[in-house]
């Protein structure tokens, strides 16, 4: 199974945990003193939200799997299709263990493909600032990521 996912920097945590409680009927997964994650099922959804980011709205998008063999094909789609690619490997980010690969599409928007492997208690195991964005590569609007990533790349 795969499940669509979103990761939204907000300016006030707790509001934002209110609206989109009571928005999904749902409580979070996850709630930390800077980031909530939801795991809905209906639709198959893990939306996050952080207040890392630099101004609110949507850090990246993304699909996250079940299994390996799951991201392998999105990834080897991505590699057909010829899409700029960043492969990440193992990385730690969102209190989260994952493998993953990220594509940016026409408009600049970065798209994350990762399967989960296990929870960490930390945000990110890599030192960075708390002050820069996490998860989207940085990549300019409108162009492909290269290989260039934010040393605190994740999600």
């Amino acid at each position: 199974m795969k499940r669509f996912h979103v990761h939204l920097h907000v300016d006030d945590l707790a509001r934002s945990i209110g609206f989109y409680s009571k928005l999904f009927a749902a409580e979070p997964a996850r709630v930390e003193s800077d980031y909530a994650k939801w795991m809905l099922d209906d639709p198959a959804l893990n939306f996050a939200i952080s207040t890392r980011g630099s101004q609110p709205g949507i850090d990246h998008l993304g699909i996250q799997t079940d299994d390996a063999a799951e991201l392998a094909t999105l990834k080897a789609r991505a590699e057909a299709a010829d899409m700029a690619l960043l492969d990440e490997g193992q990385t730690t980010c969102c209190y989260a263990r994952s493998e993953k690969h990220w594509i940016t599409d026409p408009q600049g928007i970065a798209w994350e493909h990762f399967h989960t492997l296990g929870n960490i208690p930390v945000f990110n195991e890599a030192a960075a600032p708390a002050a820069t964005a996490c998860c989207a590569p940085a990549a300019p609007r409108g162009k492909p990521i290269g290989i260039a990533v934010k040393a605190s790349s994740c999600c």
